[in-house]
């Protein structure tokens, strides 16, 4: 059993993954009726993807959240043609979705330089508007941050995934006994002999229920969809979050995490995933592993331990199983090989997809130029 400390949430505003702002493009330039002459364009909104911007920094800079672009120029004698207001380009992280006020999803940037129009500034006075400049697009618009990692630690709070973290990369997570260590998600890089580097987040402790936004499911969950493997980080000992929950064991445990992930989206099973037992140190370990192993190997025979409606539709298929202790080491180093191995054989199986595509596309290019 675990007991939850409150000095931890003291922490809980380290880490913003969710921004409301105000963004509005600009008013467009008086024309000029009596020559003909149009008003500029006002300046658009844009929000461009950059490296190394979090939306907490975004929210230091500009405390008050409203980004308004530039006003066009007047029409005038010695200029008919006005010039368009300034753009204002806002920079955000890489991994962000961009939401109406209603929550519909209107954008997406995912790589350095993307750009995405957040308000279009408004026309300059024309003969159209009778020469009266237009407002721009004005809006509220949420950005909701997903993080990008190669392998995402998924876990009941306790199971060690911030010791595993600290263990494989250079990362400093907070570690203590209690549930709820890691309350924001921290990232790290495994960083191989050869330079290789590999990018994994530790994501805070899931509860039974998460799916439904328990214990803040939904923003921890959400962090999972792009990640491109799982990880699963499971106690050998097993978990109770607290006395009035029921203890479940590590078999258990990995089908309520299951049960959780398809709940939130099914699609999250079809990930590759590997299975961390961690706490091999502990006595009667070894007992427990041989005992998970032959319900891992059998799991319809092991089924009924649980209620029905916490049973997954569907398993994960686990490519590696690694036992591993992060106290004492044992088996750090055999993980970290299968994690590599793992990203290998996907990124070559995209490869492959990547090159049939282009086949198929090259054959049916020339069976059109033959038919000609």
């Amino acid at each position: 059993m675990v007991r939850g400390g409150a000095a931890v949430l003291r922490k809980c505003g380290n880490f913003v993954d969710d921004l409301r702002v105000y963004v509005r493009g600009g008013t467009g330039g008086m024309g000029y009726p009596r020559l003909g002459g149009e008003g500029g364009r006002g300046g658009d909104v844009w929000f461009v993807a950059r490296e190394r911007i979090t939306l907490k920094s975004i929210r230091e800079k500009y405390p008050l959240k409203r980004f308004v672009a530039g006003t066009g120029a007047n029409s005038s004698v010695k200029a008919l043609k006005g010039e368009k207001g300034k753009d204002c380009e806002v920079h955000v992280p890489l991994g962000i979705s961009v939401l109406c006020d209603d929550g519909k999803q209107i954008g997406e940037l995912n790589a350095a330089g993307e750009r995405f129009l957040a308000a279009r500034g408004g026309l300059g006075g024309c003969l159209a508007t009778n020469f009266v400049p237009c407002k721009g697009q004005r809006r509220i618009v949420r950005l909701d941050l997903k993080l990008i990692a190669d392998v995402g630690l998924v876990g009941f709070p306790n199971a060690g995934k911030s010791s595993l973290l600290s263990k494989v990369s250079h990362a400093k997570p907070e570690i203590a006994n209690y549930a709820f260590t890691t309350i924001q998600p921290q990232l790290g890089k495994i960083m191989y002999a050869d330079y290789k580097q590999i990018l994994v987040a530790d994501l805070p402790g899931l509860i039974e229920g998460a799916h439904a936004n328990r214990g803040m499911g939904h923003k921890f969950l959400k962090h999972v969809e792009r990640t491109k493997q799982l990880l699963l980080v499971v106690d050998i000992s097993g978990f109770q979050l607290s006395v009035k929950t029921q203890f479940r064991t590590a078999f258990e445990t990995i089908l309520l995490l299951t049960k959780e992930l398809e709940l939130y989206k099914e699609e999250l099973l079809t990930k590759p995933a590997l299975l961390a037992i961690n706490k091999m140190d502990l006595p009667c370990a070894k007992d427990n592993l041989n005992e998970l192993t032959k319900q891992l190997q059998n799991p319809q025979d092991y089924l009924h331990l649980l209620e029905e409606e916490m049973l997954p539709a569907n398993t994960l298929e686990f490519k590696d199983i690694i036992p591993i202790s992060t106290h004492t080491g044992e088996g750090i180093e055999e993980l970290k090989a299968c994690i590599r191995k793992s990203i290998a054989e996907e990124a070559e199986q995209e490869n492959e997809e990547y090159r049939k595509k282009k086949l198929l596309l090259l054959q049916t290019s020339e069976e059109q130029m033959n038919r000609r």
